[in-house]
């Protein structure tokens, strides 16, 4: 033990400063540990909200768009689809889209915020795959439906509405992501009608 005289300035000055330095480690690991539990760009972008410009979309034509990593069909339809679509409700599984495949502003006959527009994910509700559009042919598929979707992987059939034919394998509607129209040529999808 020394004998020499204590220096109690130089003591604290010492607890100080480390106590500083000692702070500063800690908010230099707390920061970047902090950090990591916001999601990333690339995740924030796959939840984002997909803007879509329906102006240019012709009657009877099928555009696709990708939201959180599926496809989501956007299909303008042509008057004659509009007028056909009850004709075949018989055939239907569930018709009035009773099963809720669609946001509640979507459970109309057209499946849509704007009867023109059918907006849905291009996934098979049986295992995923993805459905093919058939414009004017689609009666290879079901007698007197000139268009529909259908699925070639397990051969399940869907009207212009989304619905889905009896007798196929998929159980229910294709869905209808939630989408709004904030102008008249734009197609918000992710996004609720009256949040956007």
């Amino acid at each position: 033990m020394s004998n020499a005289p204590v220096n109690n300035g130089r003591r604290r000055f010492l607890t100080a400063a480390t106590s500083v330095v000692g702070g500063v480690g800690v908010v230099g690991v707390a920061v970047p540990f902090i950090g990591s539990w916001n999601p990333s760009a690339r995740a924030k972008a796959k939840g984002a909200p997909v803007e879509v410009n329906v102006g240019k979309i012709e009657p009877g034509q099928l555009v696709r768009a990708e939201w959180r990593g599926k496809p989501v069909y956007v299909v303008r339809r042509t008057d004659e689809t509009l007028a056909s679509l009850s004709v075949h409700d018989d055939q239907l599984k569930d018709p009035n889209s009773e099963v809720p495949q669609q946001p509640v502003y979507a459970t109309n006959e057209f499946r849509s915020i704007k009867p023109e527009f059918l907006v849905a994910l291009g996934v098979c509700t049986h295992l995923g795959c993805a459905p093919t559009h058939h414009k004017g042919d689609f009666e290879q598929h079901v007698a007197g439906v000139k268009n529909g979707f259908f699925c070639p992987c397990h051969g399940s059939k869907f009207d212009m509405a989304g619905r889905v034919f009896q007798s196929v394998p998929a159980p229910t509607n294709l869905m209808v992501p939630e989408h709004s129209f904030p102008t008249e040529d734009t197609l918000l999808i992710g996004v609720s009608e009256g949040e956007a």
